[in-house]
């Protein structure tokens, strides 16, 4: 005789990372089954409670606090024209708040421009470097010493070459982001289970075949660590070059609200990077998890 037990209303993290909202798990005298109803726990009303999310939460919340009441300012022995209040940062921004708009879009279009030109050169030197591996590493090494080229020594040429307009810090953008990904997606390129390679070869398939089914899809969680280091890289290649010859963007604000004390000003271009850049970067890691999905890292 067939003897079932049944635990109610059970939440877990599935395989796919995801929680399962409920289950019944049933063991009978044949083994266990599991059935998932698909409900929302009710045990956990306020799932985002969670030391993952209130701790970083209550850490910036308190170093607001430490700043605006001046403890920094104490401990370092600065002015509030040398280090401006959050409050005034914050006047600054409302006060400022569609050029601030106008010229974050500017900077991110530079960068987004600049780093798509520039993972994409990159992309197809790995896939060179690949394919003939004998002048390959030479030309990694080449894009590794212009990438060692300093912004700052990179911005006057970049400028004689492509005029003062977006295009010469696209092409600034494009010069620091190279690098990253010819390393990255050579190395994906490269790593393939050997396995996987002599399978493909005993099935007679071609370079072109090896290079569609097995090289590129094993490169593309290295390019997408690419993408997201360039992310960072691409900002900081704009707004450096925005010091120099530019007369719209983040860079070109800060410099000149520097140069007229306007600190809080300054600072709001500061805060509107930052958090441009981490806008940047959520996109990216978005587009990892759904082009992606079927690698392990996605589903930890």
């Amino acid at each position: 005789m067939e003897r079932n037990t049944t635990v109610r209303d059970t939440s877990f993290i599935a395989s796919t990372g995801k929680e399962i909202k409920s289950a019944s798990i049933t063991s009978t005298n044949n083994g266990i089954s599991t059935v998932y109803s698909g409900r929302r726990n009710p045990r956990r009303p306020f799932r985002w409670l969670n030391p993952g999310v209130i701790l970083p939460l209550l850490a910036g919340i308190l170093f607001l606090f430490l700043w605006e009441f001046q403890v920094f300012h104490k401990l370092l022995d600065l002015k509030k024209y040398q280090l401006p209040l959050p409050s005034a940062i914050a006047e600054a921004m409302r006060d400022n708040f569609s050029l601030l708009l106008s010229y974050t879009g500017y900077t991110l279009a530079e960068a987004a421009a600049g780093m798509l030109i520039g993972s994409a050169c990159g992309f197809l030197i790995a896939l060179a470097a690949t394919a003939w591996p004998r002048w390959g590493g030479g030309s990694l090494t080449l894009v590794a010493a212009l990438n060692a080229v300093p912004i700052v020594a990179l911005a006057p040429i970049m400028n004689l070459w492509f005029g003062d307009g977006i295009g010469s810090r696209a092409a600034i953008v494009t010069a620091t982001t190279m690098a990253a990904m010819a390393i990255n997606a050579y190395k994906g390129m490269s790593a393939v289970d050997p396995l996987a390679l002599d399978l493909m070869h005993s099935y007679a398939a071609g370079k072109p075949a090896v290079f569609r089914y097995l090289r590129i899809r094993n490169s593309l969680p290295y390019v997408f660590t690419a993408f997201k280091i360039n992310t960072t890289a691409s900002m900081i290649g704009a707004i450096v070059g925005e010091f120099f010859f530019s007369s719209r963007g983040l860079g070109y604000l800060l410099s000149n609200s520097v140069k007229v004390a306007k600190m809080p000003l300054g600072w709001s271009c500061i805060v509107l990077a930052a958090i441009a850049g981490v806008i940047f970067y959520l996109i990216v890691e978005r587009l990892e998890k759904v082009f992606i999905k079927w690698h392990s890292s996605q589903r930890a």
